[in-house]
């Protein structure tokens, strides 16, 4: 991919600038009373006052920053058309967001030619930043700053593996779920992109999902890769415009995960 016009070191500080922006609309409101409006009939799907104005305030610093790219958003759709797009979820894990879980998180991706090679996840409460650019993945909580590393794990037998909920699988996807559960020693529940940034932190070794949309997964693609870990879609396809995904501590893994679900 060649993109040599990016100044990465622009991209870096805009999108800790639009993380900046948008906790300064959801952390008031985390915690607190709020209305919540659900955007899909016969189901629930979360929406609040936060994911609304935090994804508002993203979108001014990225069209400040960079106006002639594009920017695709879970609550304002896509704006603009260029090879540069910027992915925002302003608030990954609405539901953990209202039940007062902090394992919910901001994520800013940057794609180039629709492959994410930049991208933010940050947890403002928690005070954690997760930021990758092209040859680096980094960890930043107060003080600490550090290199994210994945833990190198190969073996399926020894993985800790996390997914939102197995329920995402029932139906066509559940023999697949039961075939990553049977083969792995640990499985956790509930983490939302936080599963996503721990298994680039080499906390996890796999993460599973069904059915992402690309502002679910376009941030946390650099982060994983430059960690030294793989990530894809279920057919091994490129995994930033969503689908189908798992993630893995490393691409010895992956492939074994890979083999593993399409055989179920």
């Amino acid at each position: 991919m060649n993109a040599p016009e990016i100044d990465f070191s622009r991209v870096e500080t805009t999108l800790r600038a639009a993380g900046e922006a948008a906790a300064r609309l959801t952390l008031p409101l985390f915690r607190t009373p709020l209305s919540v409006d659900n955007k899909l009939a016969g189901g629930f799907d979360p929406v609040t006052e936060a994911d609304k104005g935090a994804e508002t305030a993203i979108r001014a610093v990225i069209a400040e920053a960079f106006p002639d790219h594009a920017i695709i958003g879970e609550e304002w759709g896509t704006t603009g058309a260029s090879r540069y797009s910027w992915i925002i979820d302003p608030v990954d894990g609405t539901r953990a967001f209202i039940s007062g879980a902090p394992v919910w998180g901001t994520l800013i991706g940057f794609a180039v030619d629709g492959v994410a090679v930049a991208g933010l996840m940050s947890q403002p409460f928690i005070g954690e930043e997760f930021l990758a650019v092209p040859g680096r993945s980094s960890y930043r909580r107060g003080d600490i700053h550090i290199a994210n590393r994945t833990s190198g794990q190969t073996e399926l037998g020894a993985c800790r593996v996390f997914t939102t909920t197995p329920n995402l699988f029932k139906g066509d996807h559940w023999n697949k779920w039961l075939a990553i559960e049977t083969a792995t020693r640990l499985q956790r529940f509930g983490m939302d992109c936080y599963g996503y940034a721990l298994l680039a932190a080499g906390q996890a070794d796999l993460v599973i999902e069904p059915s992402l949309n690309t502002y679910d997964i376009a941030a946390l693609v650099p982060i994983i890769r430059e960690a030294g870990g793989a990530i894809a879609c279920w057919d091994g396809s490129e995994p930033s415009g969503g689908g189908n995904v798992v993630a893995a501590a490393t691409p010895d893994l992956l492939a074994q995960a890979l083999d593993l679900i399409n055989a179920a």
